[in-house]
């Protein structure tokens, strides 16, 4: 085999794997059952109100927040919601394609084929005679080079005197998630902290600087002051996304499951102020349920 898989290697290469389960017919049937519905749903004469209403813009939202409940499920390792989670996701993926089609623009044969040869060619060790990486973190790097390689030739063929790495990130990932993609993109030129070390002095220094920004005046009355401490804060958390990655863990992820065991621990605190109602505002009896709903949930975390 070739070390890079050329245009047309991709199919023959996928069509000559064997079969990944005895269920795969199944799958296949049930797939093909999902465009169909799909198709009906979005007719002209037969189909939904709604969904025929609907483009890829109001659309887009919706395919966001089934990824977030795909990663809710697993977060909470909730299996059967997992596989409930992966079909409307999967749905979200054929609604796309379908408004496509009907537009002219692709289908979802492209969609399927294009996600096919991509990871056929981003893999040359797997799929060709390349050579094979030492571990995950070696794959990982291996990656994003023939990511930038192929940003690289895509810039060369649209004749595009300069390019960004940066102009490759949407603008509409959501916050935390394009941060992390900008900062692996700058990674990827070298411009990073060999060690977690150096983000940690940045973040000591931005809580420095976030520090003296609170002690200039009242932000609430002063909108200069505001916008500044907006700006402050926002340097802080990139920094802190930066930290996240450097540690090897996904931001999204650890605030996800943050935001989980405050709920869950605040609920704890709701069940104590029901029966004692008189406590409300009283910061010093509400932190002490708090600190007793965190040791009730580590005892029984090690029970």
């Amino acid at each position: 085999m070739p070390k890079t898989v050329g245009p047309e290697d991709w199919r023959a290469i996928a069509d000559a794997l064997p079969c990944a389960s005895p269920g795969e017919t199944a799958w296949l049937t049930g797939f093909r059952r999902l465009v169909r519905v799909m198709a009906r749903l979005r007719d002209p004469e037969h189909g939904c109100p709604w969904d025929r209403e609907q483009d890829f813009a109001s659309i887009a939202p919706y395919t966001i927040e089934e990824a977030y409940e795909v990663a809710d499920a697993i977060a909470r390792e909730d299996w059967n919601e997992l596989a409930a989670e992966l079909g409307d996701l999967a749905f979200q993926v054929v609604f796309h394609a379908r408004m496509a089609e009907e537009a002219r623009l692709f289908d979802l044969g492209r969609v399927l084929d294009a996600i096919v040869a991509k990871m056929i060619r981003r893999h040359p060790h797997v799929f060709g005679d390349g050579e094979r990486p030492a571990d995950a973190a070696a794959q990982t790097v291996a990656w994003e080079r023939l990511k930038a390689a192929e940003r690289r030739q895509k810039a060369e063929e649209a004749q595009e005197t300069a390019t960004s790495v940066v102009d490759a990130i949407s603008q509409d990932l959501p916050p935390l998630r394009r941060a992390l993609a900008l900062q692996k993109a700058a990674a990827q030129l070298g411009f990073d902290w060999p060690h977690a070390d150096g983000v940690f002095a940045k973040l000591e220094e931005e809580i420095a600087e976030l520090r003296a920004g609170l002690s200039q005046g009242d932000a609430d009355r002063d909108r200069p002051r505001r916008d500044a401490l907006r700006e402050e804060i926002g340097d802080l958390l990139f920094t802190l996304v930066n930290l996240a990655r450097h540690v090897d863990v996904d931001p999204e992820v650890a605030l996800m499951a943050a935001n989980a065991k405050f709920a869950r621990r605040f609920r704890m605190v709701e069940d104590r102020l029901a029966g004692e109602p008189e406590a409300r505002g009283d910061i010093d009896r509400l932190e002490a349920w708090w600190q007793a709903a965190k040791k009730a949930e580590r005892g029984s975390d090690s029970a």
